[in-house]
């Protein structure tokens, strides 16, 4: 039996709600992890890095910083490319362990590198290396999670589950956020120079380790058991087919998919990795009111801690009234208002607290119901693969270059609006994207069978003395 948009599965599927809690747990778990990893970096590059590895780069310091971040998703395709068919082939939960350990593993390296004023320029080289090696596990780490959540979670409540997903993002982002903040307040200058900064790509370490005992203890999805099941020989499946299938059957999908993550992750990597540099390094250069490092990164704190606030809720909501209405709000709110929030970023520190919230909710609006959005788009045989390229290739091609193609467009022309020309695009991709979408909300994956929790399931009904009391066996029909 092939697995199909149109596959002849009627049968509900009960997953445990324990079984259920366990896996998002685990995912969300290895999630912080990988994204306190991944993130640390931005935060600490306008702080730290640009002095500790580029101290004669001058006015490019920050570009070239952010350069050796960029770097990590020019790797982030071959990561998807690898992990991805991998997940369809050997499972989800299997894959989702390696790139996590392969995340630590180049984290705490970061963390021992020495300075460029002790092995010169071997120094920026080796940290160009391991940001590529985090590329190539990130490649394989959130699009894995993503689809372990949306398989696990029931069909009415998978935007609920999903957000979870994003919660743990934003956990990962403000932990990493919050340490250094910190340490910034508590070290002087020298020493956070000296070796204060490695602190928290040390820290990495138990963290990662934690995610990856959660995840070796994960059975797989009950989505890809069904595939199992069916069509065993899907996991054999040579990747040039898969290919096929998905330039074939699954272009509008893909496309779809593309415009969604791009409005998404444009505006997620301006807030979280050019606004710090954009308040601390770029206004004060050009004369602006900008902000202190502890300002700086204090600020990116608190929009977090309002934005983890709010994201369950609105992936909630998603179940109720679909996740078209919200992507459709986001995707306004960035046309309307990207330029404006650039504005404000520029009026002082109240206008610029208002204008990170702004952007903080536009990438709400994506992040809440994207994680639910994405796998519904493709089957169970090719989802991990098809969503691992596409969504590294539209991440790497045209969001995570965002900050240093900005940085560069900047520091060339001298025009500060062109974040708020960043954000506005993505808008107008999401509006195009999200008009083409169909309404996911409530409705089986593609080609899984309906899926449903054991706590959602009608009570038992119990004797006069409270036993629970089985229902008698439904007669089939010859």
């Amino acid at each position: 039996m092939t697995e199909g948009p149109r596959a002849a599965i009627v049968r509900t599927a009960v997953q445990d709600a324990q079984t259920i809690r366990r896996a998002t747990t685990a995912a969300i778990v290895g999630n912080v992890a990988e994204w306190y990893d991944f993130g640390i970096y931005s935060y600490l590059a306008a702080i730290a890095l640009t002095r500790v590895f580029f101290p004669h780069g001058g006015n490019w310091a920050a570009v070239l910083a952010l350069g050796t971040f960029a770097a990590a998703f020019v790797v982030r395709p071959l990561g998807g490319l690898v992990f991805g068919p991998l997940g369809d082939r050997i499972g989800r939960a299997r894959v989702l362990a390696s790139t996590i350990f392969l995340m630590a593993i180049a984290t705490v390296l970061l963390g021992l590198v020495p300075s460029y004023g002790a092995i010169g320029v071997a120094a920026p080289v080796l940290v160009l290396f391991i940001r590529m090696l985090q590329g190539f596990s990130a490649g394989g780490e959130y699009v894995g999670a993503l689809t372990l959540v949306a398989e696990y979670a029931p069909d009415r409540r998978r935007g609920f589950f999903g957000s979870w997903l994003e919660f743990s993002t934003l956990v990962g982002y403000t932990l990493g956020a919050g340490i250094c903040a910190i340490l910034v307040a508590a070290l002087p200058p020298d020493a956070l120079l000296s070796w204060g900064w490695r602190l928290p790509f040390l820290l990495g370490l138990p963290v990662g380790a934690i995610g990856i005992y959660l995840r070796m203890r994960l059975e797989e999805t009950p989505a890809f058991r069904q595939l199992m099941e069916r069509s065993p020989a899907m996991a054999t499946m040579a990747l040039r087919r898969v290919f096929q299938i998905l330039v074939t059957h699954y272009r509008a999908p893909a496309l779809i998919a593309t415009g969604l993550i791009v409005a998404w992750n444009v505006t997620n990597y301006v807030l979280t990795n050019y606004v710090p540099t954009y308040l601390t390094d770029t206004l004060p250069h050009y004369g602006k009111s900008g902000t202190s490092d502890t300002v700086s990164t204090a600020l990116q704190v608190a929009v977090m801690l309002a934005m983890l606030c709010v994201i369950v809720f609105l992936g909630k909501l998603s179940d109720r009234i679909g996740r078209k209405p919200i992507l459709l709000t986001g995707s306004v709110a960035l046309v309307v208002l990207g330029l404006p929030s650039v504005w404000l970023l520029r009026a002082g520190l109240p206008g610029q607290v208002l204008g990170l919230l702004i952007m903080g909710f536009t990438l709400l609006c994506f992040a809440a119901v994207a994680p639910s959005t994405l796998p519904a788009l493709f089957p169970t045989f090719l989802r991990y693969g098809s969503l691992a390229i596409i969504f590294n290739v539209a991440v790497s091609a045209f969001a995570g270059t965002a900050p240093t193609l900005i940085g560069v467009a900047v520091t060339t022309t001298g025009n500060l609006d062109w974040p708020g020309y960043y954000l506005v695009g993505a808008g107008v991709i999401g509006l195009v994207s999200t008009a083409f979408l169909a309404e996911p909300a409530g409705r089986p994956l593609v080609g899984a069978a309906p899926l449903t929790s054991s706590a959602d399931l009608p009570a038992p009904k119990l004797s006069e003395d409270g036993v629970p009391l089985e229902e008698p066996p439904t007669r089939r029909e010859p």
